[in-house]
């Protein structure tokens, strides 16, 4: 791969220097932040070689090029741009700055709630291991060995609040330890544990009076609670930053930590807690209750939607949700529906790519069904199905099915942060009821998805193949779709005086160039809107996309060939954004010129008004 063609290729379609914002890089994808998105063709950079999709998230435009390409065309890109290397977290903070507030809200409780999913993984599989281990050998519960890794499975759980107000001063930017501090209050030993509250009588649960005897608290912990926690620490943070401004450094180090932990303790206690444990309680009561609709039917209503919401960004919310779920009632009903959503897009990109005779497709779409199986669906979802959106619509009804089923089993896990096949490590209590649920929503979404794809759907080839056109000697074809029109009408005294030698013009209508003859590529300039074609039998033409497009510098031109190049006719030259170059007020008549006419008799046109890519527009004689 040429890494420097392709980096620029993605900078001239998102719109050069003056619409980047920022610039970073995963493992897989190159991050860019872009100013205004008019500016960037999608479908062109789809179309850019090494290119295995291109979506937004998160206020991202995210072009997917794979493990070792990605770090390679990110090196040119920077050589070319001439922007600074940015971090992964720069580029965050840049888009967040461009989203609502809706966003930025669900993107906080993914940067709280995701980096601790280790935790919780290791809990869950643990909890799950140890209780499938117990159906085997029920003996083993009564064993020391069980009660110290029982013990290890639920620490997790048991200081929940802790590993998040920890992760959320991260987030906010205050203090850790500090954060801890809120955390461990409010799941205090001297605060009556929250699960032990169920059973008993209002007049038994311990109170203090608060605010001067305003009014009584309970004084229970928050065990089995997420969001209050996040409030107290946002609170914490923002209280700590506004001390460090205002006091003085002599005595910032004591004054600050000990006003920061006084004020947001007792308000966490008396206000905080009650009010937003409640509240997250009717959440959790909603969830639990949609998912428990009768007959499968509130199960069937996430899956469908879960996927848009992973289109739009807004799915991190759920680790909050559950979370809670774990925390409350010590299961996470949530995760098997997601499963079934995630192997439905995966399936829903296999079937596209088994059936899809494009090898670039394929190419792309077999390796992101395997990572949707695995959990992972932004490929699947960005890089194939919303290219096609009928394989997404698959994939939304097969998730739909597999929700339906792990609704009416009532299938549960025992952490969060896993999917798909490894989803099995943390349902050992539904094994069977699991794998229904992704055999269902696999099934469905495939033969949907194998229905409803039509090759022709694949907008990515439409030059004919070179095999299958019958080359005429004195012929010269077609190389763009559109209007044809004498060479006397272009809008160019050069061109319409045939200076630069004979032929004819197309106004065009798609942006595919294709080659008008078999030859080889005798000139392609670094501008990319013009190529020179010589053939074997010494016909020289000229390719010419555009009027006075040069000052275009490349910008909405992607070459697919070099100098020096061997073409058949049909083999795509260069692929052109047409809008973008109009909205640039650039005329897009395009001359095919014969430059070595004065060689010939004759050079005639063989068509009028509209033609087709590759057919017959000129004789030579």
């Amino acid at each position: 791969m040429d890494y420097g063609k392709v980096a620029n290729a993605v900078y001239q379609h998102i719109g050069g220097r003056e619409n980047i914002v920022s610039a970073a890089h995963c493992a897989t994808r190159l991050r860019l932040v872009i100013g205004n998105n008019k500016k960037c063709s999608k479908e062109a950079l789809e179309n850019i070689d090494g290119v295995k999709g291109v979506f937004e998230a998160s206020g991202q435009l995210q072009i997917i090029f794979g493990t070792g390409v990605v770090n390679k065309v990110y090196d040119e890109f920077i050589k070319i741009s001439g922007i600074t290397e940015s971090s992964k977290e720069d580029v965050k903070k840049a888009a967040a700055q461009r989203q609502n507030i809706f966003k930025r809200a669900v993107k906080t409780l993914g940067d709280i709630f995701v980096p601790i999913i280790p935790a919780i993984v290791a809990s869950g599989l643990l909890m799950g291991l140890l209780e499938g281990l117990a159906n085997v050998w029920p003996a083993m519960t009564g064993s020391g060995t069980y009660t110290i890794i029982h013990l290890f499975s639920n620490a997790a759980f048991v200081f929940l609040p802790v590993l998040i107000a920890v992760s959320a001063a991260k987030t906010f930017g205050g203090n850790l330890f500090l954060g801890a501090v809120i955390g461990m209050i409010m799941i205090h030993p001297d605060l009556l544990n929250a699960w032990s509250v169920a059973g008993m009588e209002a007049a038994d649960i311990p109170s203090a009076a608060a605010w001067f005897g305003l009014y009584d608290i309970n004084l229970v912990g928050y065990q089995g609670h997420v969001i209050p926690v996040v409030i107290a620490v946002w609170l914490m943070c923002t209280i700590e930053k506004k001390l460090h401004k205002i006091v003085p450094e002599m005595i910032d180090l004591f004054v600050t930590p000990l006003v920061t932990v006084l004020v947001t303790g007792y308000l966490t206690l008396t206000v905080i807690g009650p009010v937003f444990s409640t509240l997250e309680n009717y959440v959790l009561a909603g969830a639990q209750a949609l998912i428990a609709v009768p007959f499968g039917i509130g199960g069937a209503l996430i899956g469908a939607a879960y996927a848009p919401t992973v289109v739009a960004g807004v799915h991190h919310m759920y680790n909050a949700l559950e979370a809670g779920l774990l925390s409350s009632i010590g299961i996470n009903t949530w995760m098997p529906i997601a499963t079934a959503a995630n192997v439905a897009q995966g399936a829903a990109a296999l079937a596209l790519a088994l059936k899809t005779h494009n090898r670039k497709t394929k190419a792309i779409a077999l390796p992101a069904s395997l990572s949707a199986f695995l959990g992972i669906t932004e490929p699947a979802i960005f890089g194939v199905n919303i290219r096609y959106m009928k394989p997404f619509i698959a994939g939304c009804i097969g998730g739909a099915c597999g929700g339906l089923v792990a609704g009416l089993f009532g299938v549960g896990a025992t952490a969060y942060g896993i999917t798909g096949i490894f989803g099995f490590l943390i349902t050992t209590n539904y094994t069977l009821q699991y794998a229904l649920v992704i055999l269902v929503a696999s099934a469905v979404s495939f033969i949907i998805s194998w229905l409803l794809y039509k090759e022709a759907e694949d907008h990515t080839e439409t030059a004919k193949a070179p095999e299958t056109l019958e080359v005429k000697k004195h012929a010269v074809y077609s190389p763009m779709q559109g209007t044809v029109i004498p060479m006397a009408e272009v809008p160019d005294d050069t061109f319409a005086a045939e200076i630069l030698g004979k032929g004819m013009a197309i106004v065009p209508e798609s942006g595919e160039v294709a080659a008008p003859v078999n030859g080889k590529i005798s000139t392609i300039f670094d501008t990319r809107h013009a190529v020179g074609i010589t053939t074997d039998d010494g016909m020289e033409l000229l390719i010419h996309v555009g009027i006075n497009t040069v000052e275009l510098n490349g910008q909405y031109f992607t070459a697919h060939v070099a100098e020096g190049d061997t073409v058949k006719a049909g083999q795509p030259l260069l692929t052109v954004d047409l809008a973008g170059i109009a909205s640039a007020g650039y005329d897009l008549t395009t001359p095919v010129i014969v430059t070595n006419s004065d060689d010939y008799e004759e050079v005639r046109m063989t068509a009028s008004g509209k033609v087709d890519l590759l057919e017959q527009i000129l004789e030579v004689r």
